[in-house]
């Protein structure tokens, strides 16, 4: 089974470029990690605020140290959530059939 986290970030009025450049960089780098398998950020144009990733890794142990990287450090934590005004995450394990 696969761990799954899709995630909705909500920037603060103003702040869209910053979160979107900050997902511009953190986004490939992410792809790039041991034990991931898809990461994708997108967006509805309706909503310009509203910025949501889908990722998946190979275990929950995979998705945990994402949180460590360098990267996720600089765009994530650094630059892209102290703008956020909402961030919610949901958890899911895929089904092997």
């Amino acid at each position: 089974m696969a761990f799954v986290c899709s995630a909705t970030w909500t920037a603060q009025p103003g702040e869209e470029d910053t979160v979107r450049d900050a997902l511009a960089k953190l986004s490939p780098a992410s792809r790039e990690e041991p034990g991931n398998l898809y990461y994708q950020a997108y967006y509805d144009p309706a909503e310009p605020r509203v910025f949501r990733i889908f990722e998946v890794y190979t275990d929950e142990d995979a998705f945990t140290t994402h949180g460590t990287y360098p990267h996720f450090e600089e765009w994530a934590l650094g630059q892209a959530i102290p703008v956020l005004e909402t961030r919610q995450r949901d958890f899911y394990e895929t089904y092997d059939f």
